[in-house]
């Protein structure tokens, strides 16, 4: 009997971190975003794992503009 492995598929969503925002009590900016979070929480519902991000676009001056986050779930092998 030839038994069938699971499959890897993933999938990648673009996460604006232009609009964050913050300032810190001791100076400096603080940049924090929360759409991430709805972003993983709707992801999981449909079966999808959350497991890792990567900058897709950067300012020059090091400040992140997009993330990409990468998420993965077992389909049948074939």
């Amino acid at each position: 009997m030839k038994r069938r492995s699971a499959v890897l598929e993933y999938e990648f969503e673009t996460v604006d971190c232009d609009n964050a925002s913050g300032y810190r009590l001791f100076g400096g900016v603080g940049l924090e975003t929360g759409a991430h979070r709805e972003t993983i929480l709707r992801r999981a519902v449909e079966g999808w794992r959350y497991v890792g991000w990567i900058p897709r676009t950067q300012r020059a001056g090091g400040f992140i503009e997009t993330i990409d986050l990468v998420f993965e779930r077992e389909t049948p092998g074939t």
